[in-house]
């Protein structure tokens, strides 16, 4: 067997790895890369030869730098089979179909100036018939079920905890008459988290493939998120302000509504305006409707005693641009959750624009923020952003909550990967800013582990 990373090596985004097994070739996700827009481009663009030639795909789980170059893939010439929980399967269907439309308009933009100043014309990174392409090409599974990726391979989800439909990819290995058993974690959950199951444990791993967003910190309880929330929207509404929230549309943006919904009932906060803005996060919120097989035994319960969690009084999901619009004119406090949760495209940014000068508002961080990001920079309290390519000084408050966080911190990593620590033989350490892996690394040698390696982009290494 052989592991190539051709992405999310020492950084966070761009989640893709090649497993050669039995002559046959095995691509573990297939993300878009997030960063400086001229690497990212051309990243995006020109995927590796490796991974177009690949038997077959096998997903973790819906998020963009994890899914979202899926239809470039298929675009520049994959036609396999691409095997994914039935949640993320149907996550990916709206989810690409979005990121489709986001690169069109990017490209008519661009467009309209360089034809302007007779330059050469761009196309999108891929096309909504791209993602449709893709999405014919996805097998649905079942957790727990055992498939057939490739002869001599079998393959099971293992629920991660992460995200709606997030698996870990354990695969059972038949090399030569020796059985050998593989894990890619994809992104690892928080244990105790609303709505979604706790990460089922590993057993018997040999050779293992971890995230490490934040191997090397560790978040509040999660039993203080709620109240962190409660007292922003509280400050915030006593000042006659906005909270506007960057969130993911999947698995933040429920948690958030999830959460509000409790505090309303609970009378923790006033009952003012909540406004999800977004039309994905809106689509995503449908597709958590369809699958409680997903869901923890509180959020069943829940559904027991009423229809849709996702729904409450002063609770509005906003889809046109209209609407969207008329949110900026109001005056009196509100709570604005919008996308993207790194504020790097989407509506979130004329939201910022049009309220990130006033000290009576809240920008609200409850996410992870890639560096050169624009949520990054608002993290680090930089006193000027760039917004629209206009500057915009940051009068606005900015929290941070880190208990909301959807990855597992230091510790429990440690505790996931401790489960199966007597089998292991190595452990690859990604998809973390590189200081955070080699963190992770170190501690885990540490603890005993035989072999720990944090890859560069393009290494590839025999097990």
């Amino acid at each position: 067997m052989k592991i190539s990373f051709l992405g999310a090596a020492r950084t966070v985004t761009g989640s893709m790895h090649l497993l050669e097994v039995n002559g046959a070739r095995i691509l573990l996700d297939c993300g878009l890369y997030q960063g400086r827009r001229a690497e990212a481009n051309e990243r995006n663009r020109h995927l590796p030869r490796p991974a177009l030639d690949a038997d077959c795909l096998i997903l973790s789980h819906a998020h963009i730098d994890h899914s979202g170059n899926i239809p470039g893939l298929c675009r520049q010439g994959f036609s396999g089979p691409i095997y994914a929980t039935r949640a993320t399967q149907d996550l990916c269907a709206v989810m690409l179909a979005d990121s489709a439309h986001i690169q069109e308009q990017d490209a008519a933009y661009l467009n309209k100036k360089l034809q302007r100043r007779g330059e050469p014309l761009v196309e999108p990174i891929y096309t909504t018939l791209n993602a449709q392409q893709a999405m014919s090409q996805f097998v649905g599974v079942d957790y727990g079920v055992p498939f057939e990726p490739v002869p001599g391979v079998s393959a099971r989800f293992l629920d991660a905890g992460h995200i709606l439909g997030s698996a870990a990819i354990v695969l059972d290995v038949d090399e030569g008459g020796k059985n050998h058993r593989f894990c890619f974690t994809g992104d690892v959950g928080r244990p105790n988290t609303p709505i979604i199951r706790d990460p089922e444990p590993l057993e018997g791993v040999e050779w293992l493939v971890t995230e490490s967003t934040y191997g090397n910190r560790l978040h509040d309880p999660i039993g203080d998120a709620e109240a962190q929330l409660a007292d922003t929207v509280n400050e915030t509404a006593r000042r006659g302000g906005k909270v506007i929230i960057p969130a993911f549309s999947v698995g933040r943006t429920q948690e958030l509504v999830y959460a509000l919904a409790r505090l309303r009932a609970e009378n923790r906060i006033p009952e003012i305006p909540i406004f999800v803005d977004s039309p994905l996060s809106t689509n995503v919120t449908g597709v958590f409707r369809k699958h409680p097989e997903c869901f923890d035994q509180e959020m069943n319960a829940l559904l027991a005693k009423q229809d849709d969690p996702f729904g409450f009084s002063k609770l509005a999901y906003t889809r046109s641009v209209a609407d969207s619009k008329q949110i900026n004119f109001l005056a009196d406090p509100c709570i604005i959750i919008s996308a993207s949760g790194m504020c790097e495209t989407g509506r979130i940014l004329h939201h910022l624009s049009n309220n990130i000068g006033d000290p009576k508002n809240t920008v609200l961080i409850v996410g992870f923020q890639a560096a050169n990001t624009l949520g990054r920079r608002l993290v680090e309290k930089w006193p000027q952003v760039r917004i629209f390519g206009e500057e915009h000084r940051v009068r606005a408050q900015v929290r941070v909550i880190n208990a909301l966080s959807a990855h597992a911190d230091r510790d429990e990593l440690l505790r996931y990967i401790g489960a199966t620590q007597e089998t292991l033989r190595k452990v690859f350490v990604v998809h973390g800013e590189e200081s955070q892996s080699l963190a992770l690394a170190d501690t885990l040698f540490n603890l005993g582990i035989p072999e720990v390696a944090v890859p560069a982009l393009g290494e590839t290494h025999t097990l």
